[in-house]
């Protein structure tokens, strides 16, 4: 049985929560403040009584043991907890001793999913995710894990797995898009003999290998609208077929799914199934980005340095606060699994002296090149989706467009500021208009008398009337072909089409 230790500092205090905390199921054990708990046989979690600084002693005693700590203070005032602390929540006078006991108790839960998973992270949103965690993980319904690439949405699954009643059965991890679309349904379902080519006997699937367990589909957005519809027979009806069979097989799992994508998303371009994604979205759990818990990160790399230094067998002489400061700043695309491995390249080349500024990689540091986007060629089966690449090319063209206007408007404003008495400046655009322009622009700022071969610039006018004269100047020359006055102004067809919505030409 696991044991609290409450402090005596406020002795009626300690005895309502000394009831509380035995109704959970705990041992109590009152201990007094100069008592020494190192001695302590098998705490879980120490509770003090009193205000900070007259349990300073306990709470160092229980930094020491890496114990867990809730404090029930007499003072109005309740201090706030440190992240990384001993103290994990604190209450003040007129609490019940039975809510603080609830808490108490998804502390050491928490803790204890920490230990068991190698879950870090003292933050509120991580502390938000453990609590979830803790709350879902005793019930049997689906569960969909949200985040970005890298935040660690195995190790929360498998936390939902110890604490649930299932965690004596097996736990199955399926990586959706590590298989091929041909072989995903027999990997998941089984296959009966002679069911396809080179089905040489029966095969029981994953599925039937997590009965009475919990099976793990991460990358389930990546998953055939084919495979879906059995996937959601199984979660309705709890049974399902294998390739090539006649005879449905009953099975009782647990199904937690995983994914970086946006579901939502994907259910409106049909791509996933509408019904399935109510499915498995009974419960949710939403991972935060490392660049959304930089306290952690701290915490994330000692874990990280003790294991790099026992599995590689090296000692790591430490990081400087510059290099550390440094480290937290940067935005970390890659998440966790982008630290983990930094850190493991640390500990491995360290210099023989503390890590400096100098010895972080350039492009964590920021003095490399900003990264630029590049088209990704495609290459038949495996390529982005229309749509994605669409979006992806869209993007890249405004980002070439807004950086070509911004140095033509910079080049603008140094001549305006170089002839301050000049009412108008010519800007060759290379481009001749030969019809009439119109009178005025959209803001009521009058346009220029025409000059041929050039768009005129005037005080007052925006970057806004100058791209639009000169749209409808390239659209004018080009008799209205498109294509064409696309190449003349040197943008994309999809640009000028945006353009020419935008402007109402």
């Amino acid at each position: 049985m696991s044991s609290v230790l409450i402090s005596t500092h406020h002795l009626p205090v300690a005895g309502r929560l000394r009831e509380a905390f035995r109704a959970l199921g705990y041992r109590v054990d009152l201990v007094t403040p100069s008592e020494d708990i190192t001695e302590a046989k098998g705490p879980v979690l120490l509770v003090v009584t009193g205000g900070v600084k007259e349990t300073a002693a306990l709470v160092h005693q229980a930094g020491e043991l890496d114990l867990p700590g809730l404090m029930v203070s007499p003072e109005r005032e309740v201090p706030p907890q440190e992240p990384g602390g001993v103290i994990m929540d604190t209450f003040g006078p007129g609490t019940s001793a039975e809510d603080a006991a609830v808490v108490g108790h998804r502390i050491v839960e928490r803790r204890r999913l920490q230990q068991e998973t190698g879950i870090i992270g003292e933050t509120e949103p991580m502390r938000e995710v453990l609590e979830r965690v803790v709350q879902i993980a005793p019930v049997v319904s689906s569960v969909l894990i949200t985040g970005e690439s890298g935040t660690g949405k195995e190790l929360v699954a498998r936390g939902v797995h110890a604490l649930s009643p299932r965690r004596h059965k097996p736990f199955i991890a399926v990586n959706v898009a590590a298989l091929p679309d041909t072989l995903l349904e027999s990997e998941l379902f089984g296959h009966e003999k002679g069911a396809f080519t080179g089905a040489v006997d029966s095969r029981r699937g994953l599925f039937e290998l997590a009965h009475r367990g919990t099976i793990f589909l991460d990358e389930i957005g990546e998953m055939p609208l084919v495979t879906q519809t059995k996937l959601l027979r199984v979660l309705e009806q709890r049974e399902f077929l294998r390739v090539g069979g006649e005879e449905s097989i009953q099975v009782d799992v647990r199904i937690i799914t995983a994914t970086n994508q946006d579901l939502r998303q994907l259910v409106a371009l049909r791509e996933f199934r509408r019904d399935l994604y109510y499915r498995i979205n009974v419960l949710s759990i939403h991972l935060p980005s490392l660049q959304e818990r930089k306290e952690d990160i701290p915490l994330l790399i000692s874990e990280f340095v003790r294991e790099a230094s026992l599995r590689n067998e090296r000692l790591f002489p430490g990081i400087t606060p510059a290099a550390m400061d440094i480290l937290k700043a940067y935005h970390w695309p890659g998440n966790v699994r982008e630290l983990r491995n930094l850190v493991e390249s640390m500990v491995v080349l360290a210099p023989g002296h503390e890590i400096v500024p100098a010895d972080i990689p350039p492009e964590v540091r920021g003095v490399g090149g900003a990264l630029v986007p590049a088209l990704i060629p495609r290459t038949g089966e495996g390529s982005l989706r229309p749509e994605l690449e669409f979006i992806f090319r869209t993007l890249v063209e405004m980002r070439v467009d807004m950086d070509d206007l911004r140095r033509e408007f910079e080049a603008y404003r140094g001549d305006l500021s170089m002839h301050p008495a000049a009412s108008a400046i010519p800007v060759d655009m290379r481009i001749a208009s030969q019809s009439e322009p119109p009178t005025s622009h959209g803001n009521g700022h009058p346009l220029p008398p025409e000059e041929h071969g050039v768009v005129v610039y005037r005080s007052g006018m925006t970057m806004e009337d100058l791209e639009r004269a000169a749209v409808l100047a390239a659209l004018e020359e080009e008799g209205g072909n498109r294509r064409r006055a696309a190449e003349a102004l040197g943008i994309g067809e999809r640009t000028l089409y945006r353009k020419i919505k935008e402007y109402g030409l």
